[in-house]
């Protein structure tokens, strides 16, 4: 056969083929292929491509089957038709260009097999060794297309169901597709609505061209926006986003962010959002929870191989006391706030029946092990009816559940409390250790809460406590500790102190201003705490219009009082019941009556203060740690130490 007539069978052969050629005879082998590499069935119904300088491969009806735990026959996913055009020639320049991918009808079924493990993560792909060549070629996308696409996400740990339709269109500027995603079901066992708008993926990797993100999220009471533009959001080049919060409680917030905060009242926070130094920032954010004002920065470390780290430093300028209830355990928030919740009126009514009144809500302890936390908090103003506490600064560490604030520091007008608090939740059920230090408290700011007393002093003292347990309510009723406090060098409303004796006389008289006050020379009071029974060592208050003591004990556990007061007086009186008075009952709403059957205290001051020597005197070092070293209190107590004193008080306590 001459070389003509070669040429010319082999130009008809290759005719032949192009003619006859079906693509569709390589299916078997690309479902193979996909196969191997997820390690699950891979299945198409069909396989084409168009043959240019830029070839189309196209596949239709690709499904994905599930796990073997999975139903028979039942699929993670399925595609009705995929087309991609390819650049072949970017693989000589080390690259993988494609230029545009078509996505019709993405559908996909995720969530978890009986076994509980979910059926998108595949095993093949986790297992598969590192490429030896330094990694897979980088990929660049041109235009992507996607049509009618709808997944249904189950996740049992988030308690989640819902579904997200994702599709492209078109822009009126002619521009490259918009990429919208909605989501609609349940999160965190609430309603869930979120709608993204996203900017083309050509634009993913343009430094030049800013991604523009417009996110809008309604999960329960919680709303998120985030609106602005992202750079080369695939590497977090950088950002220029506006983020706004708004709920009715903070800790709403834990499921959609992984943020551990405390419940609060109603919120609005808004800042800016961006990523630098590794960590995802929220700059100059501002805002209100309740009746209450907040501003500060905040950063988030990407938990990775480590868990996330936060650290928040916030201030406020105004914070309404009870706006601060959610940190142990109440409600937060006033119950006349003009933006009280529906959730906090309930939880409030729910307290107020339970006829107690230790917060017994629990802390989560998921939460605070789920992340940690770096948090310093400062108020210049805080507002109260009944709580003198004027100004606030914290300093909370939270390191793998073990939750550290040191310190508490709480101003009192001129003076302070003081504390270092340690709560360990590394166990089921977690250890409190708390040392408290009251310094030179102003008596005066602290009667001004009192509408019908007032008074003028300096009180100093400490407390402790080392208990177990998850709520207040269960911490107080199992702990042990003491508590010390004292007061000299002031004076206080008569009216309190004759009326705590029924001196009915008296009290009208002090009622008209005659005297209005009485000096206090000294007061202390000296609990024990042990297993949740609160017991008095010591009460005594030293006034110049009578000498008062008390006696008694509080169970925290059961949250009941049974505590009597009595005084003697220094002076003439008309009117007097001469009957102590009897506090008992449930701590949210004890009775306060006299014991007309128990006979009046007799013996005078020296006899009072006698029964206390031993106690009073211990205390000492004390006293002088709270109110300085030189005071009313450590005079008193040094003058009955004195042995003619102790003859005198001898004498004054045999019978008459």
């Amino acid at each position: 056969m001459s070389r003509p007539a070669r040429l010319a069978v082999i130009a008809l052969l290759i005719l032949l083929l192009i003619v006859l050629w079906d693509w569709n005879w390589l299916r078997p082998l690309v479902e193979r292929q996909a196969s191997s590499a997820l390690g699950r069935p891979v299945t198409l119904e069909h396989f084409d491509v168009d043959i240019g300088w830029h070839p189309r491969l196209i596949a239709d009806g690709i499904a994905i089957a599930n796990p073997e735990e999975f139903p028979a026959g039942s699929k993670l996913g399925s595609v009705e038709r995929l087309a991609i055009r390819a650049d072949p020639w970017a693989w000589f320049k080390g690259r993988l260009h494609l230029d545009e991918i078509e996505i019709d009808k993405p559908l996909g079924d995720l969530g978890p097999g009986p076994s509980g493990k979910p059926n998108y993560l595949f095993d093949a792909l986790t297992k598969q060794d590192a490429p030896k060549d330094g990694g897979p070629l980088p990929v660049d996308v041109g235009r992507l297309t996607i049509r009618d696409g709808n997944i249904r996400i189950v996740e049992n740990e988030f308690k989640a169901d819902f579904t997200v339709k994702i599709r492209t269109e078109e822009r009126k500027d002619g521009g490259e597709p918009d990429l919208h995603i909605d989501a609609d079901g349940r999160y965190a066992n609430a309603p869930i609505s979120a709608r993204f708008v996203g900017g083309s993926v050509l634009t993913l990797r343009d430094p030049a061209r800013p991604y523009p993100v417009d996110l809008r999220i309604k999960n329960g009471d919680t709303e998120i926006t985030l609106i602005g533009s992202v750079i080369e959001p695939l590497s977090f080049g950088g950002a220029d986003l506006k983020l706004d919060l708004r709920g009715n409680n903070l800790a709403d917030l834990f499921p959609l962010t992984g943020v551990p905060l405390p419940p609060s009242p109603p919120y609005r926070i808004g800042g800016m959002f961006d990523y630098a130094d590794g960590r995802f920032r929220f700059k100059d954010f501002s805002g209100t929870y309740g009746q209450s004002d907040i501003a500060g920065n905040a950063s988030v470390a990407p938990a990775g191989d480590r868990r996330r780290k936060i650290i928040i430093d916030a201030h406020s300028n105004k914070v309404v006391w009870s706006d601060l209830a959610g940190l142990v355990g109440g409600t937060p928030g006033a119950a006349d706030a003009p933006n009280d919740s529906a959730a906090q009126d309930a939880q409030r009514k729910k307290q107020q029946a339970s006829g107690k009144l230790l917060p017994d809500k629990p802390i989560a302890l998921p939460r605070i092990r789920a992340a940690d936390l770096d948090v310093t908090y400062k108020v210049a103003k805080i507002e109260s009816e009944n709580t003198p506490v004027d100004d606030l600064e914290a300093h909370l560490l939270l390191e793998d559940g073990l939750i550290s604030v040191k310190p508490l520091k709480l101003g009192v007008g001129s003076g302070s409390i003081a504390a270092n608090i340690e709560l360990d939740g590394r166990q089921d059920l977690i250890h409190t250790v708390a040392d408290v230090d009251f310094r030179k408290l102003d008596f005066g700011r602290i009667m001004q809460k009192m509408s019908a007393f007032h008074g003028a002093g300096t009180i100093g003292g400490s407390a402790r406590l080392d208990t177990h347990g998850n709520s207040l309510a269960d911490m107080l009723g199992a702990g042990n500790g003491d508590l010390k406090l004292f007061m000299t060098g002031g004076d206080i409303s008569a009216l309190l102190v004759n009326l705590a004796g029924l001196d009915l006389g008296n009290s009208l008289i002090s009622a008209l201003g005659l005297p209005r006050r009485a000096d206090l020379r000294c007061m202390v009071a000296d609990f024990d705490l042990k297993d949740g029974q609160v017991d008095t060592r010591t009460l005594l208050a030293d006034t110049s219009e009578a000498n008062i003591i008390g006696h008694g004990s509080v169970d925290l556990r059961q949250e009941k009082i049974d505590y009597q007061i009595k005084t003697e007086p220094k002076r003439l009186n008309i009117g007097r019941l001469g009957a102590p008075i009897n506090i008992k009952g449930n701590l949210r709403s004890p009775s306060i009556l006299p014991d007309p059957g128990a006979l009046a205290l007799r013996g005078g001051a020296a006899a009072i203060l006698g029964t206390l020597l031993t106690p009073l005197a211990a205390l000492i070092p004390t006293i002088q740690l709270g109110l300085g070293e030189d005071n009313d209190c450590v005079a008193l107590i040094h003058g009955l130490q004195d042995p003619q004193a102790e003859q005198a008080l001898k004498k004054a306590k045999q019978p008459l």
